[in-house]
């Protein structure tokens, strides 16, 4: 099987889920003045881009995005972000992935945030695949999707197409 025969999310399908997302955190984060996204690296970051310039469109709440970086195959790694700590401390902050498949990322990166004082801490994934071995849930999502293990969720991202893909 092609690509083409595995499209989870077509372009028009992915902008129509971020724009839901960024209104779902707008409701949630309505009576702030300011909320952090907080992008994890690869495609979380970009996923994160594309919520701010969203959040920036619809609402007149500061937006600040944060760049997390984590070693994926080595989340015990240390963590960093592109944020002093004081930018997000006592804020709203929601952290960003583009896929939760077992949750080891988004655990970790949850982890790192817990050492800080938030005034609120979210959750938000374009494809939640249900395969969870830690306790962690996306607050937002975009699609929940039921698969094997052996199967892959991928999205590629491109300036003006996004397409999320079954491998």
């Amino acid at each position: 099987m092609t690509k083409e025969h595995n499209i989870i999310l077509n372009t028009v399908q992915i902008h129509q889920r971020i724009k839901r997302i960024a209104f779902q955190i707008y409701e949630s984060n309505s009576d702030e003045k300011e909320v952090v996204i907080a992008g994890i690296i690869g495609n979380g970051y970009i996923f994160a881009e594309k919520l701010v310039a969203v959040l920036s469109e619809i609402s007149d709440i500061k937006v600040k995005i944060c760049l997390v970086t984590i070693d994926k195959k080595n989340p015990l790694h240390p963590i960093t972000t592109s944020l002093k700590v004081s930018d997000y401390q006592n804020k709203s902050l929601v952290l960003v992935d583009d896929v939760l498949h077992s949750g080891t990322t988004l655990i970790y990166g949850v982890k790192h945030f817990l050492d800080v004082p938030l005034k609120q801490f979210k959750t938000a994934v374009l494809v939640d695949r249900n395969h969870k071995k830690y306790p962690v849930k996306a607050d937002f999502k975009g699609v929940s999707l039921s698969t094997s293990i052996k199967e892959h969720v991928q999205i590629d991202f491109s300036k003006e197409e996004a397409v999320a893909y079954l491998l």
